[in-house]
């Protein structure tokens, strides 16, 4: 063999070398988050959440705007108001928004509380869709779409196969 012929098929060799395992490593992406939350079930429990705080979330929304009215009322009449008025307007103002922000930490805690019990239920079928996707597509390498700095070309995203299998297992 001559020297130009062992040289070629080095080249060839090595860039072979370089290319096929860059074939072979599939990359792609997973939004873990938008495929639990689009799912069926996500959907019914955010429903059945929805439901459950109905009637706290509507007496937030109601203190909020008693609030909101209070506060302008008193920016614009205060200092035309009698001191018994302007303190009996204050002291309900203050009531009003100690009730308020009760009733906003009751309702981000029973959220955190149904998004944890969710979450904990949906984890096991989440793995198992995850690695149905993984398998199906020979994904070597799953990054979240926050996580992607950089990528030539567009990286196959796997969330909406994600969803759909989450669907099918509930």
């Amino acid at each position: 063999m001559t020297m130009r012929k062992l040289t070629a098929a080095l080249c060839l060799g090595l860039a072979s070398a370089f290319v096929l395992p860059a074939q072979a490593a599939q990359v792609a992406v997973l939004d873990w988050r938008t495929a639990l939350m689009e799912t069926e079930a996500a959907q019914r429990s955010m429903n059945e959440f929805r439901n459950q705080v109905h009637d706290r979330q509507q007496e937030a929304e109601a203190l909020g705007q008693e609030l909101q009215a209070m506060r302008q009322r008193l920016e614009e009449e205060g200092e035309l108001m009698s001191e018994a008025e302007r303190r009996t307007t204050i002291e309900t103002f203050q009531q009003k928004g100690q009730r308020f922000e009760r009733l906003r930490q009751e309702l981000l805690q029973a959220r955190q509380q149904a998004e944890q019990a969710f979450l904990q239920e949906a984890e096991p079928k989440l793995d198992q869709a995850v690695q149905q996707v993984i398998d199906r597509h020979d994904v070597q390498v799953l990054v979240d779409p926050n996580g992607v700095v950089h990528a030539e070309g567009d990286l196959p995203n796997l969330t909406g196969e994600v969803t759909d299998i989450l669907d099918s297992l509930y």
